[in-house]
């Protein structure tokens, strides 16, 4: 049987073991947290304990925490609970994920999207302009690092800039949590992200963490869940999953960085000597110890993740899918990256379980892939 390389935990990462055995421990349990009777109790005790671990985690009061279903809905959660509570200018960086980019431009028809640099980098003298301009009360989401390159941004900085000129900052962790220290107070953020199944938790969790004050007005209502902020009965399995991934994480945070670089460095040392015209997004920015994204002029990359996984290799595209179109990666295309570029572009990503068998196939098939593609351009 052919052995699976994954090497996508970007996209989702594999459940842990502490995770795997968090999640059953409350699954055997059938009570409602919001019930008074012994089930009941039982499962609001497992719910305020992982409370207390993503609290601690993520450098938050137990009070700030609020669980969601994903890091989608909190990121909706937070933007319509600010936009509710009188924020009424948003601002967005040109590569934030779609879920916050989106849905800002649908609550703000005037909404700023901020430039970055050629290295993914938000553009701080870009902010600085923003926010001299405002005289109302508004928003900046940033992201702390990009899914897609894994460029590291500036997030204490544009903080400053932005608390200095009466607004609050909005950031989108979920790439950071358990890669990178991602606290809110040291960040300087009013709101953070964060989601259970990218760090090796259960699909079905996501956390939004509140500054003490931050401007919210909860924009939904029903059964009082969450201290009134997110209604409806929590997934309280996924979240018991979720606080022992994000433990597990924190405390091989440090070894495990170095480990995975070392493997994000040999795949990039080895691309170079297959390809010298290799293409490096982000190269020479601080990016996650985790993420490659790179491009091989001439080889698109829907062909090459079509190769890959026949190969039982799994990876991302710098591209996205939308209606069975690819379409060139908006984060890419605001680095000035060329479109034919962008639509070459592929997303190696490495995690908790991750070993150098993984790099070593991966490598493997694209040699052969890059063999191939040189076959057919000289025939």
């Amino acid at each position: 049987m052919m052995r699976l390389a994954y090497c996508d935990y970007n996209a989702g990462a594999p459940l842990r073991p502490q995770a795997k055995a968090a999640w059953l421990d409350a699954a055997r349990g059938w009570g409602n947290p919001s019930s008074v009777h012994d089930a009941g109790r039982r499962a609001h005790a497992r719910l305020e304990n992982a409370r207390e671990s993503v609290a601690k985690g993520l450098g938050a009061r137990a009070a700030d925490i609020v669980f969601t279903s994903g890091a989608t809905e909190a990121a909706h959660l937070a933007l319509e609970g600010a936009w509710a509570a009188g924020i009424k200018r948003l601002a967005v960086s040109a590569i934030e994920h779609d879920c916050i980019y989106a849905h800002a431009r649908a609550l703000d028809k005037s909404c700023a999207v901020l430039p970055v640099d050629a290295g993914g980098v938000l553009d701080l003298h870009a902010l600085l302009m923003f926010v001299q301009r405002q005289e109302q009360p508004f928003l900046l989401a940033l992201m702390q690092a990009n899914n897609e390159t894994g460029a590291i941004q500036p997030v204490a900085e544009a903080s400053e800039i932005v608390h200095r000129a009466g607004g609050v900052l909005l950031c989108d962790a979920c790439q950071a949590v358990g890669r990178l220290p991602a606290r809110l107070g040291d960040l300087g953020a009013d709101y953070l992200l964060a989601s259970g199944h990218k760090l090796g938790g259960a699909p079905g969790a996501g956390v939004l963490a509140m500054l003490c004050g931050a401007p919210f007005a909860p924009p939904r209502f029903g059964g009082g869940q969450e201290r009134g902020r997110r209604p409806g009965t929590e997934n309280v399995p996924a979240i018991a999953a979720m606080a022992a991934a994000l433990s597990a994480s924190l405390h091989e945070r440090a070894s495990e960085s170095q480990r995975l670089a070392a493997l994000r460095d040999a795949a990039e040392s080895a691309l170079r000597a297959l390809r010298p015209d290799l293409v490096i997004f982000a190269e020479g920015r601080p990016r996650l110890a985790n993420t490659l994204c790179f491009a091989l002029p001439g080889l698109r990359a829907e062909t090459a993740l079509i190769r890959l996984d026949l190969a039982g290799v799994q990876v991302s595209s710098g591209a996205a899918c939308s209606s069975g179109k690819v379409r060139a990666s908006r984060a890419l295309l605001a680095m000035s990256v060329a479109e034919e570029r962008a639509n070459e572009a592929l997303r190696i990503s490495f995690g908790w379980a991750s070993t150098a068998q993984d790099c070593e196939a991966f490598l493997a098939a694209m040699a052969a892939i890059s063999a191939r593609a040189a076959q057919l351009q000289g025939a």
